[in-house]
């Protein structure tokens, strides 16, 4: 299979769920393609949005600065799948969907107490969580295994430096 929409696979034949490598930068690397389907795109994005909606300052917890900004530079990668070079990237991205995460939990947990656990909205709530919890999830297990790729290839774990640099190999 060519290079465009290959699944890379380790050394016993297995594909890590939700990763496909695709040539789409125009420094000719191929990124990690992180794949969402249109549900968890949709939560995320809403999401995302409501979150950051919010006036500062407002809400159960004040968000860091830190945070709001890994929001921020997700939000616009919302429209499909998200694409990973550095070990920086994939990192901001975990950061975000976090957010989100959490920020969906409390809106799951708000809509269940104010108006029925089989209600229209506090289902609707919970499916979103669920599917930005999945791609949470998903996201910790590939940033596992770009860090250890990383320590497997440079024997040591990497450094904020490293994060931003290091270009994961073909």
């Amino acid at each position: 299979m060519g290079a465009r929409g290959a699944a890379r696979t380790g050394s016993g034949g297995d594909v890590s769920p939700g990763i496909v490598l695709r040539e789409i930068r125009p420094t000719g690397r191929l990124p990690m393609i992180f794949s969402c389907n249109f549900e968890e795109v949709l939560a995320l994005r809403e999401g995302a949005r409501t979150y950051l909606d919010e006036p500062l300052g407002e809400g159960a917890v004040v968000a860091p600065p830190a945070e709001r900004a890994a929001v921020e530079s997700l939000l616009p990668q919302l429209t499909g799948d998200l694409s990973f070079v550095t070990l920086a990237e994939q990192d901001a991205a975990e950061r975000g969907v976090g957010a989100v995460v959490e920020h969906l939990r409390v809106v799951m947990e708000t809509q269940i107490t104010a108006t029925h656990p089989a209600g229209e909205y506090a289902v609707a709530a919970y499916f979103d969580y669920a599917h930005a919890l999945s791609v949470l999830h998903r996201l910790e297990l590939v940033g596992q295994e770009m860090h250890a790729l990383f320590e497997v290839v440079n024997g040591a774990p990497a450094d904020p430096v490293d994060c931003h640099t290091f270009i994961f190999p073909d």
